[in-house]
């Protein structure tokens, strides 16, 4: 019930702008009508589009294009390469528009991805949050269900402090749960991932004496197996006997991962689109004007909110030098931010936006150009 009350509180909240925003405001001789659903003409600006990045919301964005495919009758492909290769194809211009879970970076390891995006697009680029995306600590326990960690732990666990199931800084923790003693294994992005960069500044933000490293979209641990996106770490959890991973929620769900609750210092949280929406909702905007980067507060102690989330950001131009192009991306980040698609995000382990800031990004949606 909670999960469908954080929904329909963002309905409520988008009625209003959403009936004006429809699906964008122009129309394009290239939108077709493929497969079912509605053509062009019921959603003006709609047309073929293509996107790469962000594997955590590789699901939300799977179920997102099928609801518009059918809704307006083009086809949106999205590739999900992981957040770092897909800004890349943004900044070369193969891509209309990328996701990420992370933000922009102006002193990123390959430069000011700031700059150059505004050097792409021709004008200011925009990062857009448009899913809640919980990091779920997932694990293969023999014998365990529910586990409970604090920041310090899981900094030990994945930094390689801490190798064994029963060790006794995790059975303090664990009154009454009877924890074999085989060895950790923990799993990790090979790839580079806007989840690594969340999860990273995560502990280096709440238990910075464990975990003193700063946070990147790299892993730069020296213990564990790397796999290549959300799915390969999910699997990899899934098949190993002891293993651990950080892995975005819907892919914990999808491979039927235990998931550990979070004591931030406030008691154990356990992840559910109500807690996680908890931790959203107290975020800051750090960007400017119609750019929506978020400031979340990581070391968090509030009463009910799982600590450890992201934010899906679709990047894209604020102005496309193609206006037919700026309308059709538009039109589909439109229906992203509809109550239609919102409220169907629980249903495949992700979250709508609370409503304060799904407010905020439906006025930048509407300013695209």
């Amino acid at each position: 019930m909670k999960n469908q009350r954080l929904g329909q509180m963002a309905a409520l909240a988008l009625v209003g702008s959403l009936s004006l925003a429809a699906c964008g405001s122009a129309t394009n001789s290239d939108a077709t009508s493929s497969g079912g659903g509605s053509s062009s003409g019921a959603c003006p600006g709609a047309a073929n589009l293509s996107a790469a990045g962000s594997t955590a919301q590789q699901n939300a964005m799977a179920q997102a294009t099928a609801g518009y495919k059918s809704k307006c009758g083009v086809d949106v492909s999205y590739n999900g390469t992981g957040s770092g290769a897909g800004i890349t194809s943004f900044l070369s211009k193969q891509v209309d528009f990328a996701g990420s879970d992370s933000a922009l970076n102006p002193q990123g390891k390959d430069g000011d991805e700031v700059a150059k995006a505004k050097a792409a697009c021709g004008s200011d680029a925009w990062d857009l949050p448009m899913i809640t995306g919980p990091i779920a600590v997932a694990f293969n326990v023999k014998g365990v269900d529910k586990l409970v960690l604090t920041p310090s732990l899981i900094a030990k666990i994945f930094s390689g402090k801490i190798t064994k199931w029963n060790d006794p800084a995790i059975a303090a923790a664990n009154s009454g749960v009877t924890l074999p003693s085989e060895d950790i294994a923990v799993f990790f992005r090979s790839d580079s991932s806007g989840t690594t960069d969340n999860f990273t500044n995560y502990l280096h933000t709440a238990a910075p004496t464990d975990w003193p490293a700063d946070h990147g979209k790299d892993w730069t641990g020296s213990v564990g197996q790397g796999k290549q996106g959300n799915p390969g770490v999910g699997q990899g959890i899934q098949q190993t006997e002891g293993g651990i991973g950080y892995v975005e929620w819907s892919f914990a769900q999808q491979n039927k991962l235990a998931m550990a609750d979070i004591d931030n210092g406030a008691g154990p949280v356990a992840l559910t689109a109500d807690s996680a929406g908890k931790a959203i909702a107290a975020a800051t905007v750090k960007g400017t004007g119609n750019d929506l980067a978020l400031k979340i507060d990581y070391a968090t102690k509030a009463p009910g909110a799982y600590p450890l989330v992201l934010v899906t950001y679709e990047i894209v131009c604020s102005t496309y030098a193609d206006a037919a192009k700026g309308a059709a991306v538009k039109s589909f980040l439109s229906y992203m931010v509809s109550s239609e698609y919102q409220g169907t995000l629980t249903s495949i382990g992700s979250a709508p936006l609370p409503p304060s800031i799904l407010s905020k990004v439906t006025t930048a949606v509407d300013a695209i150009k």
